[in-house]
């Protein structure tokens, strides 16, 4: 490992272990001492990376969109696909400390200086393209007010993740995810395309062998042109 990766990988770290510590302790309620302990770093450290409490949550809170994302998969409706984004991101907060912190953050009003609202404006932003796409393919009643739509999916999700925070530590959210699905997609979507939409809890476990499998496609792929460089340049003297 070179050094610049051992720099991203320490740095990832610290990320994952601040998300854990802001997810059961809170802005005000967490040090980063609590961070650096975590990882058994020193305090020089975790200096070395970040400047302090409010540079840490900003990564924590841009860790939920730009790490994070939304791995589609290609699929035959923009419907399924925004299914399977919402799905995988339930199951990523059931298991992902760095987005449980970011989720805690975005809720927390005033206790800290960061953009709190830039994961709902994102998400809502994402359902809005998606959505769009789907009236434009034909998958969704002519009367569907996409903006309104994407608006509610954020709005919902929210409740009900909260919900199930606090019912179950999240176990339960793909579950309830799937319930709501399953209540708003029939109002929005034509019969023919609901037919073949698949919501059922488990799904982001097979949204997630895909994307790895299609993802490893891709770097046998990269690997192979990489590797024909070479061989074209021999040719060529």
């Amino acid at each position: 490992m070179t050094q610049k990766e051992q720099s991203r990988r320490t740095r990832r770290l610290i990320v994952e272990a601040a998300g854990a510590v802001f997810a059961e302790k809170g802005f005000n309620g967490a040090t980063i001492a609590d961070v650096y302990q975590r990882l058994g770093l020193t305090k020089g450290a975790f200096y070395y990376y970040f400047k302090g409490k409010e540079e840490l949550a900003q990564a924590v809170l841009a860790s939920q969109i730009d790490e994070v994302g939304y791995p589609l998969v290609p699929r035959s409706t923009r419907l399924q696909e925004m299914i399977d984004s919402g799905m995988l991101f339930a199951a990523q907060i059931h298991g992902d400390p760095v987005v449980q912190g970011s989720l805690r953050l975005s809720l927390e009003r005033g206790a800290h200086h960061q953009d709190r609202l830039r994961p709902y404006r994102d998400w809502i932003e994402h359902n809005r393209f998606a959505l769009s796409q789907a009236k434009d393919c034909g998958e969704l009643h002519a009367h569907v007010d996409v903006d309104s739509v994407a608006e509610l999916f954020v709005g919902a999700f929210t409740g009900i993740q909260v919900l199930s925070e606090v019912l179950a530590d999240w176990a339960d959210l793909e579950v309830r995810t799937s319930v709501l699905l399953k209540h708003i997609l029939p109002i929005i979507a034509l019969p023919g395309v609901l037919a073949q939409l698949d919501m059922a809890p488990g799904r982001a476990e097979r949204v997630r062998a895909d994307f790895e499998r299609i993802r490893a496609e891709q770097a046998e792929a990269q690997a192979d042109a990489q590797a024909e460089v070479p061989e074209q340049v021999g040719a060529t003297a």
